[in-house]
């Protein structure tokens, strides 16, 4: 299949999945989209910060509401290139018309779809209401310290305000358009330290083992009942993800026990809530202990409204489904942007394969993807 048969945004996907952008690098990726959205006019804003890549981009008058496309050009490590049965980074359309490469779902192909949907918006009406926006960081996929997060920092330090945001993540299960998340829930990590009294195994008398004072407290922790969820988010859960001792060896008891354990949480708990208990079961069992805490994001939170009502209608419009909302999944950059006051939703391509080895999805997908964001924008600014 030649390249010039391709549409303007598998063209574009294929230019930004050529682009070994792995995270923080964005391999020049952010330089051809703003070139892309400068040629139509938009008023575009560089902000590296720190060794991230980041840019700004508007088109429109700031008297009117702000729709703002919001994603991200680094994608993660291919794995082993040999397990690939093509080049990651080739980026080419196999017999079956799927477009193969590293971020071809995760997410250069929801890249190129909003930048191509926005080029056509704003060449067919030029004096569209409010503000197209968009927010592009190449720091997703890594910290996410100097990405998203600093960008809205700087953006609300000048009282810029979003009314709506469209994130390009992966969010379909099986056809394009049949899943959009309005929302994801919370996540809360602690790393919890036990201490005892190191001895000899033979002498246990002379020793405290943490081990065994905290089987009953982590059993405990495990079987606690945290929420019920809502209609929107199912129940808080807890997983502990790695257990340390201060040895490795039979005959010692150590001294003290590291504990890793993440709170996955929805809106009918909050962090604060959450430690309290969590050190309430802890002194229960009258443990000597210590806990670091990490908020890597608050949950958030789209209910059915304009925002959804015009995506959902477009998706209809274009491909006869009814979409199901979902706040299913990890943590996104709508953790940040959702602090500005803005309605958040993800839409982007079949999920199937992000961050495996061999990801792809079908290449004809994206076409229907950007006249759904095409759509959108009519139904929300004109």
């Amino acid at each position: 299949m030649a390249h010039a048969t391709f549409s303007l945004t598998i063209q574009l996907a294929i230019d930004l999945i050529r682009r070994p952008s792995i995270t923080p690098i964005d391999a020049n990726c952010q330089k051809l989209m703003m070139q892309r959205l400068g040629d139509v006019g938009f008023t575009l804003e560089s902000m590296r910060i720190e060794a991230v890549d980041n840019f700004w981009a508007t088109h429109g008058q700031n008297d009117g509401p702000v729709l703002c496309f919001a994603g991200h050009t680094d994608v993660v490590p291919t794995g082993p290139v040999q397990a690939w049965q093509y080049d990651p980074f080739n980026a080419l359309i196999d017999e079956n018309g799927m477009l193969c490469g590293r971020g071809a779902a995760d997410m250069k192909g929801s890249l190129a779809a909003m930048l191509v949907a926005s080029q056509r918006f704003v060449t067919d009406y030029p004096d569209h209401n409010g503000l197209v926006a968009f927010l592009i960081t190449s720091d997703e996929e890594g910290p996410a310290q100097y990405g998203t997060k600093a960008v809205v920092e700087r953006l609300a330090a000048r009282k810029k305000r979003l009314d709506w945001c469209i994130i390009g993540e992966p969010s379909s299960a099986t056809l394009v358009g049949d899943v959009v998340k309005n929302g994801r829930r919370g996540s809360l990590s602690a790393t919890l330290t036990l201490h005892g009294v190191q001895g000899h195994v033979a002498y246990p008398h002379l020793a405290k083992n943490p081990i065994h004072m905290a089987v009953p407290a982590l059993a405990e922790l495990v079987a606690e009942h945290w929420d019920d969820g809502n209609t929107f988010f199912q129940p808080t859960s807890l997983q502990i993800s790695n257990l340390h001792s201060s040895t490795c060896v039979t005959n010692v008891i150590p001294g003290h026990l590291t504990v890793m354990f993440n709170f996955r949480f929805s809106t009918e708990s909050t962090m604060e809530g959450l430690q309290k208990r969590v050190a309430q079961i802890l002194d229960k069992h009258s443990l000597d202990w210590h806990i670091e805490w990490v908020l890597s994001g608050l949950p958030f939170l789209t209910k059915p409204g304009v925002l959804l009502g015009a995506v959902s209608a477009s998706i209809k419009a274009i491909t006869g489904r009814e979409t199901k909302i979902s706040t299913s999944g990890g943590t996104s950059d709508g953790r940040f942007i959702a602090t500005l006051g803005a309605q958040v939703i993800e839409l982007g391509p079949v999920n199937a394969t992000i961050h495996q080895v061999n990801e792809r999805i079908l290449a004809s997908d994206l076409d229907v993807l950007t006249e759904i964001y095409y759509q959108t924008m009519i139904r929300l600014l004109t």
